[in-house]
């Protein structure tokens, strides 16, 4: 295979959706987006909510490998305001050529990542949300615009405010109830707690997105797996 062909095959992303919908979390939630779930992950949360992108028993026989340029072109297509790269985590892999087609057209270009791995790329807009099965790389930390923190349980918060120390540098700082505890009295009472009496950076968060079913109206979204892969968790209990 000639170099041309192979640094174009380099090229090429692991796809596991993309899909155009409106951006459900953090600052720009309400907006259009176009999102690009990139497949791989090795941090591998036990309440992921992208577990296809990673657990064995829901990995999708058909992971298209995409070049850059057939991403600009459908994100161009849709009309949406930016662009979301998330995953799996997308830090894996090198988004330098990516992001550099999606922004030479003018399209803002976001990534939503655990900040465990190096990012590759030039990015407008950039989310943490660390995780504990692979910390957080400290550099990546105090590059975010917004944090987004999982609350499991009642500690989670004062657990990530220790770890994080001085690095709590982010402007805005996101508190969510993970998934299946969104109806947990002591999650909420803890993200409550801390809103009403610390105030700025800290703000209630939720998965607005999850509540309207707004992505799985594009066919080209996937049905998702059970969080962590695992049909006993049962959602909300």
């Amino acid at each position: 295979m000639s170099n041309v062909l192979l640094q174009a095959e380099a090229r090429r992303l692991p796809v596991h959706e993309r899909f155009y919908s409106w951006q459900g979390e953090g600052c720009h939630a309400g907006r259009a987006a176009f999102f690009i779930r990139l497949y791989g992950c090795p941090v591998q949360c036990p309440w992921c909510d992208s577990a296809g992108t990673w657990h064995t028993d829901y990995i999708p026989r058909d992971i298209a490998r995409l070049a850059p340029d057939e991403l600009l072109r459908e994100a161009v297509a849709s009309s949406a305001s930016f662009v979301v790269i998330t995953g799996g985590e997308p830090a894996i892999h090198d988004l330098s050529d990516l992001t550099t087609a999606i922004r030479e057209r003018g399209l803002a270009c976001h990534i939503e990542t655990s900040g465990a791995f190096p990012i590759q790329g030039t990015f407008d807009w950039i989310t943490v949300s660390p995780k504990w099965h692979k910390l957080p790389l400290r550099e990546t930390i105090r590059k975010a615009d917004e944090l987004k923190l999982i609350v499991e349980h009642g500690t989670s918060i004062a657990d990530w405010l220790d770890w994080l120390g001085d690095d709590l540098c982010a402007e805005h700082v996101w508190l969510h109830p993970e998934w299946s505890q969104r109806n947990n009295p002591r999650v909420l009472e803890a993200i409550n707690q801390v809103v009403r009496e610390r105030g700025d950076p800290f703000r209630a968060g939720y998965q607005l997105h999850k509540l309207y079913q707004v992505d799985e109206q594009d066919p080209r979204s996937r049905p998702p797996a059970p969080l962590g892969g695992k049909p006993a968790l049962v959602e909300g209990r």
